[in-house]
């Protein structure tokens, strides 16, 4: 319909969506497409709109194991899948390159292919509380929807004198958390999708494409955006990881020079 009435580019926001566009694309070669979170599109118009969620994810664990008291850290994924594993692999990585005696509990709220664990807080929350309950206090949500069952279980947590720090996905999530939530939000793992955005539009008023190569045998191209560009990062918001700068930069450091090659497996 957007390419049938002339709209150009065009942008995708999710994988889901790559079957659709790819047939589009194919029958409107003239016009720039984008597609976030996926690189299985082999078409010129393309452009592939990738993130190095284990990069981010990486600095994010290493806040948290210099947040934690007890030594015991929660990791919430949507639904297993290759995408959220990689905020998985990152995170691990960097909490026990910080603190080798800190322990990681991974719980998905979901198994492929059941994508409901995008969007069911309520269970999202169940699992949070047995993180809590077990003495838990620093919990990374990379889950969509069900992250806020996250930061209501870290809320019950304070309301009842436990302090229970969480970490939010994607965008700075302490700028649309509740007054409650911002209490706990140590940090949030971001993904510059509006720069991912931003520069598919640009190119294409300029005449051009985005179409760094990704994968030149299957003929991927777009434009992978990781720590070097920017693409992924921590929030600095509500100020509580402050006092951890000078160590979330030296790691950022590391992995941008190569030093440090943070995984995208378990």
């Amino acid at each position: 319909m957007l390419a049938e009435a002339g709209y150009n580019p065009i942008i995708a926001v999710g994988y889901l969506y790559a079957g659709p566009l790819k047939a589009v694309a194919t029958d409107y070669p003239k016009v720039q497409f984008g597609i976030i979170d996926d690189a299985s599109v082999p078409l010129l118009n393309v452009a592939s709109l990738v993130f190095a969620e284990e990069q981010g994810s990486y600095l994010a664990g290493v806040a948290a194991a210099l947040a934690t008291k007890s030594g015991k850290i929660g990791y919430i994924g949507g639904v297993r899948i290759p995408l959220l594993q990689k905020f998985e692999a990152g995170f691990v990585a960097g909490v026990k390159a910080t603190n080798k005696k800190a322990k990681v509990d991974v719980k998905y709220v979901t198994e492929f292919p059941d994508f409901s664990g995008f969007n069911d807080p309520a269970k999202a929350k169940v699992i949070a509380k047995g993180m809590i309950d077990k003495g838990t206090d620093v919990i990374y949500s990379a889950a969509g929807g069900s992250g806020a069952g996250n930061f209501a279980a870290a809320t019950d947590a304070a309301a009842a004198g436990k302090k229970v720090w969480t970490i939010g996905v994607d965008s700075d999530q302490y700028l649309t958390a509740s007054e409650a939530e911002q209490k706990n939000m140590l940090t949030s793992m971001i993904k510059r999708v509006d720069t991912a955005v931003y520069d598919v539009i640009a190119t294409a008023v300029a005449g051009s494409s985005v179409n760094d190569v990704l994968d030149e045998k299957a003929g991927i191209y777009g434009r992978h955006y990781d720590l070097t560009l920017g693409g992924v990062g921590v929030s600095y918001s509500g100020g509580y990881i402050n006092k951890y700068k000078a160590q979330i930069d030296k790691a950022a450091a590391a992995i941008k020079s190569g030093k440090i090659v943070v995984p995208t497996k378990p």
